[in-house]
């Protein structure tokens, strides 16, 4: 393990480099993703006591040499489409791989570390029996990134490196989907939501204290239109009880960043606004050129979302392209696609105060 903090502090100070040497250039920003499997990159195929991965196939089979890298998706997800609007060719590789691989660093760890793992949330209580890595632990990791970076090349580098970087947060439709799943529904949807977000605020206020600044928020979308919870309607609606937490939470979440960016000075957010982006494309399907919005690329049973995406016995669709879902959750890669371009370039209805391209050139 010391081997292993010897190497990354070494990376740090090859990062310091690259920057100084680039700054006059202008240099891409760091970016930082913590979150859920709408934003893990690999997170979970190097957590050996986990069944929350999908480093199996079909996952993965448009993903270059149809290769299953551990994201929920049938190729790139989000968290790669907006690191190559940044710039970058994809998402920075999970903070577990730098450790795994800390002896043949190279210059692709430069751009930043992906944290997110699949089936975390907000709560730390969370996804915390399925052996994964909550948000509050993705959290600490960065932590110790910040505190070797800091030793590497100084806090007032450090704080300079951090404040220009982005921090992607991918979080929360797993709160509210165990929550409905649970047998102890008795707190009240406004409790509920508000304790969310009060979780919500300890972490970002810790990662602001940490040097963050620039923060990109991604909200919860409307889970109950995921096909595997359509299924439970028997006309395959979507849920709208499930639905109606979502916009209560980005409401909630909203009125937050608001109250925490006029509080510090120097913060900077975008809050895009999942929910609206999705329901959008539910509702015009034609114009984004889908042609199944309800069921799963992959899968089986009803709206192929009853079992999960394995190879061989699962049911894969021909025209990938045309699905807004991948499988019972998760979007395909065309919709991941779509959904970092809006993030990107969006407008306020999408994507506000202003949107993630406005949040990495504001400096």
């Amino acid at each position: 393990m010391a081997k292993r903090w010897v190497s990354l502090s070494l990376f740090l100070i090859i990062f310091l480099a690259m920057v100084v040497s680039h700054s006059a250039d202008g240099p891409l920003p760091g970016i930082f993703i913590l979150g859920d499997s709408t934003a893990d990159v690999g997170t979970n195929t190097l957590l050996p006591q986990t069944r929350v991965r999908s480093d199996f196939p079909y996952n993965g089979i448009d993903f270059p040499h149809s290769r299953p890298t551990g994201r929920f998706s049938n190729g790139f997800n989000t968290a790669d489409f907006l690191a190559k609007f940044i710039g970058y060719r994809r998402s920075p590789p999970p903070f577990l791989s730098i450790l795994r691989h800390g002896s043949s660093l190279s210059k692709r760890f430069l751009r930043g570390i992906n944290f997110a793992s699949a089936g975390s949330g907000i709560l730390d209580t969370t996804g915390q029996t399925l052996g994964i890595i909550t948000l509050g632990a993705q959290i600490q990791h960065f932590t110790t990134v910040q505190s070797n970076l800091t030793a590497a090349i100084g806090a007032e580098e450090t704080a300079k490196f951090l404040s220009k970087s982005l921090f992607f947060i991918s979080t929360g439709s797993n709160d509210i989907i165990y929550y409905f799943q649970s047998n102890n529904r008795t707190v009240p949807k406004e409790e509920f939501i508000q304790n969310l977000v009060d979780a919500y605020e300890n972490h970002l206020r810790t990662l602001f204290n940490l040097g963050a600044r620039k923060f990109g928020i991604i909200s919860v979308p409307p889970i109950g239109c995921c096909p595997s919870l359509r299924t439970l309607d028997p006309y395959y609606g979507c849920l709208e009880e499930m639905n109606d937490y979502a916009t209560c939470f980005y409401t909630t979440i909203e009125a937050l960043l608001q109250r925490l960016s006029s509080e510090y000075q120097g913060m900077k957010y975008s809050l895009g606004n999942a929910y609206e982006m999705t329901m959008n494309v539910i509702n015009n399907p034609i114009a984004f050129n889908f042609t199944d919005v309800q069921g799963a690329c992959c899968g089986g049973g009803k709206l192929n979302a009853e079992s999960f995406c394995v190879k061989p016995t699962a049911a894969l669709c021909s025209d990938r392209d045309e699905y807004l879902f991948w499988d019972m959750f998760h979007p395909t890669k065309q919709a991941c696609k779509l959904a970092a371009c809006t993030l990107y370039r969006g407008e306020p209805r999408f994507v506000s105060p202003i949107n993630f391209s406005q949040l990495a050139m504001d400096n």
